[in-house]
C-alpha cells in the first residue's frame, strides 16, 4: 500500500477528533452517516482515501459545516506531517485565530531563533 498522504492523515485525525468530541463511537457515526463501519475506521486510519460524497456524508452526521471540519487548530498530532506548505498553512490557520499582539510575539520569537541558527 502507498504511503498516506498529508492531507489523508488530517483528515483521518480530524475526524478522529472530532468524532471523540462529540462523544460519537465509530459505530454510531456510520449508521448516521449512512455507510459502513470499516469506512469510518479506514478513514480515521489513514488506510483509505475518503471520496467528497462520503466526507460530506460524515460532515453532515457529525452535525458541523465543512468549514468546521477543515478547522485543524485543536488538532494536535501533526508530528508526522512532510509536506511544508501544508504544515505552514496550518501555522497560519491558527495565528489568524490569536490577537495581533500574540502574533507579532510568535513572529519575532521565530525570527530571532532562525537568526540564532543561521549564526551557528
Amino acid at each position: 500500500m502507498a504511503a498516506s498522504s498529508d492531507l489523508i492523515k488530517l483528515v483521518g485525525e480530524q475526524l478522529k477528533f472530532i468524532r471523540e468530541e462529540k462523544g460519537f463511537k465509530q459505530e454510531k457515526l456510520a449508521e448516521m452517516a449512512g455507510i459502513a463501519h470499516a469506512r469510518i475506521s479506514e478513514i480515521e486510519t489513514f488506510k483509505s482515501n475518503p471520496t467528497l460524497e462520503t466526507l460530506d456524508k460524515i460532515i453532515d452526521a457529525l452535525g458541523i459545516s465543512p468549514l468546521e471540519f477543515f478547522h485543524y487548530q485543536k488538532l494536535n498530532t501533526i508530528a508526522d506531517i512532510t509536506n511544508k506548505k501544508l504544515l505552514i498553512d496550518i501555522h497560519r490557520s491558527i495565528l489568524l485565530e490569536r490577537d495581533l499582539g500574540e502574533v507579532k510575539y510568535v513572529v519575532n520569537t521565530t525570527k530571532e531563533f532562525l537568526e540564532t541558527i543561521d549564526n551557528k
